[in-house]
């Protein structure tokens, strides 16, 4: 097992690494078509819009990714492509979405440390971003991206401008997530299981507080609580723990995901 972590009242140990990289490249291909799945389940699919890259461990400079014009539900294993830093593919049939490609490239090349990038067309995610504000710290879940979420003001229309992924990429600079304004979500994680979490916190999130914010002015959490409590709910490890039931939910409901 990996490094034990302890909380308090309860303990639990980081994953252990995968043994070679075949091992490693099959478990990111099988959380990525997991995390499409999720994204099916909870709704985040509209049309063709919506991406989510996983890092090859071998060819760090080639990503996986979902085809494009393929609904989420229906993505298995053996349908995620191999994209290089050209955009060519160089494993699997299928075309890739011009825009995961520009935008997931830059994120790739400007973070080495990053495994995986999700963006979708969620809807609670595209109204938040229609306020072109940050998230505030208002629930314990939401301190999960306490001053670690960036804003995104510059939107020109769909991201097809090699240019406009790399703005998008230093924007987020060092940070989990990104609001897109008038546009939606985006979030990485140094794990797929990660970045697909984050994701789906961050919908959360961003529903949350349009909830409160339609029924009166939300207390916030004070900047030490918030702080405490990111550094539980808001570190990698728990994006990736709090991934593994979701997990265990969709192989048990669609086992075919792993085909």
């Amino acid at each position: 097992m990996g490094e034990v972590i302890e909380r308090e009242s309860f303990t639990y140990a980081e994953p252990p690494p995968r043994a070679s990289i075949a091992e490693e490249r099959l478990h990111r291909k099988q959380r990525l078509a997991a995390g499409l799945r999720l994204f099916s389940k909870f709704g985040f699919d509209q049309g063709l819009a919506g991406h989510i890259t996983a890092r090859d461990p071998e060819h760090l400079d080639h990503f996986w990714v979902n085809p494009f014009a393929k609904h989420f539900s229906q993505i298995g294993v053996s349908d995620l492509l191999l994209v290089n830093h050209l955009g060519d593919v160089v494993a699997g049939e299928g075309q890739v979405n011009k825009a995961a490609f520009v935008i997931h490239s830059a994120l790739h090349r400007a973070r080495p440390e990053v495994a995986a990038a999700a963006h979708a067309h969620s809807t609670y995610g595209k109204a938040w971003s229609t306020l072109g504000r940050r998230l505030d710290p208002i629930t314990q879940d939401s301190t999960a991206f306490y001053d670690d979420h960036a804003l995104f003001e510059d939107f020109t229309g769909v991201v097809w401008d090699d240019g406009e992924g790399a703005r998008i990429a230093a924007a987020l600079g060092a940070r989990k997530a990104i609001i897109l304004r008038n546009h939606g979500l985006l979030t990485v994680g140094g794990t797929v299981e990660a970045a697909v979490w984050w994701f789906i916190a961050m919908e959360d999130a961003a529903r949350t507080q349009l909830l409160a914010e339609s029924a009166g002015r939300p207390f916030l959490i004070d900047d030490a609580t918030a702080r405490l409590t990111y550094d539980i709910v808001g570190t990698p490890l728990s994006g990736v723990l709090n991934f593994q039931p979701l997990w265990d939910m969709i192989i048990a409901e669609q086992p075919d995901l792993l085909d």
